[in-house]
């Protein structure tokens, strides 16, 4: 269901309101996009599973020991490039009835703000 155009400029004119009144708070809840935190974590499990295979070779001329090393870190970083895929393809993914109960909530809201102004 889409905003009227009243809507919408009660909406901006709200939002410039407290990023006026208070910047720090309104950049807070904003929030940081989920993509960006997926693909940060991914970036650091590639480096991770790259020096993984770094130490993983460099233990075979020193010690087994550094070798397993290596490969324990290649695996933890392997799980977490995994576990921030699941969790970014899940985030794609809305629940129908929390955004239905949600989205119910927020036209009442607004259907109240319309009695109350008119």
């Amino acid at each position: 269901m889409a905003l009227s155009e009243k809507e919408q400029q009660l909406l901006a004119q709200m939002e410039a309101a407290l990023s006026a009144e208070d910047p720090k708070l309104a950049s807070t809840l904003r929030g940081k996009a989920p993509h960006a935190v997926h693909r940060r974590r991914a970036a650091f499990a590639a480096f991770g599973f790259i020096a993984g295979v770094a130490v993983l070779i460099a233990g075979m001329s020193v010690n087994w020991v550094v070798s397993v090393a290596g490969f324990v870190l290649m695996l933890a970083s392997t799980v977490m490039a995994l576990a921030s895929w699941s969790r970014a393809t899940a985030s794609r993914k809305p629940r129908s009835s929390d955004a239905q109960d949600f989205l119910h909530r927020l036209e009442e809201q607004w259907r109240r703000t319309d009695d109350s102004s008119e």
